[in-house]
């Protein structure tokens, strides 16, 4: 095997796919910022659910997972269409504003 025709990765090759991947990584997470969570929090839970929903003493969701559980079984029992990101959005703004789980 010869492999003559390989030459070393330097650092000036890969800094375009490096730029490729840096751009590709902040059009992703500005694409999660752009989720309006309040806005879909009033819209779909609200209309159910006051604050006192999330404060209660009682309340059977005891960790960021059963949250983001529950508001996609929510999603999926009112149809009400949204997409795993706007899911993740709510639940997180849930958890900024009541419970205060771990993430």
């Amino acid at each position: 095997m010869h492999h003559e025709h390989l030459k070393p990765v330097s650092a000036h090759s890969i800094a375009p796919l490096i730029g490729v991947l840096m751009m590709l990584f902040a059009l992703s997470a500005s694409a999660a910022e752009e989720v309006d969570a309040a806005g879909l929090l009033e819209q779909h839970c609200s209309s159910c659910h006051g604050s006192e929903m999330y404060t209660r003493e009682d309340r059977k969701v005891n960790s960021f997972s059963a949250l983001r559980k529950q508001v996609a079984a929510c999603n999926s029992n009112l149809n009400t269409g949204l997409s795993a990101d706007e899911v993740d959005a709510v639940a997180s703004l849930l958890n900024e504003r009541h419970y205060n789980f771990a993430e």
